[in-house]
């Protein structure tokens, strides 16, 4: 059987609670809900990248991909993507911001997806995604 090995990158801070940013088990890495904070900086809170859905989806994207290749995965090893809006009225925009990310990628085959709003989200963040990995 093999071992669960929790994942924080150096860009990160440390979780609040017993949980982590990131769990890999065998060929399975689950990625915790990622919002767009900048890196951690040491005696700072954590900051968002700005007030834009764009500077927060990009900057979510890079806090998923920097759990991802902690854990020795790539995009092209999501195999499912949950993306949580606080605002109907940004799901055109992330769809678009969204595309354009994952062309910039080369992203081989698009990951299952779900989108949905949510408002549970600290005030002031507008994106949360999470993803599941399979490696080969």
């Amino acid at each position: 059987m093999s071992e669960k090995t929790a994942l924080t990158p150096a860009t990160h801070t440390t979780p609040p609670a017993k949980f982590s940013h990131g769990v890999k088990k065998g060929n399975i890495l689950q990625v915790a809900g990622q919002v767009g904070f900048l890196p951690a900086a040491p005696g700072q809170p954590p900051t968002p990248a700005g007030p834009t859905l764009r500077e927060q989806t990009l900057q979510t994207f890079a806090n998923v991909q920097a759990i991802l290749e902690e854990g020795g995965a790539t995009w092209d090893d999501v195999m499912m993507m949950r993306v949580y809006l606080t605002d109907t009225d940004h799901f055109a925009e992330m769809n678009e911001i969204y595309n354009q990310y994952f062309e910039e990628q080369g992203l081989k085959e698009a990951p299952a997806a779900r989108t949905t709003v949510y408002v549970g989200l600290p005030k002031g963040l507008l994106i949360e995604i999470d993803a599941l990995a399979v490696l080969s």
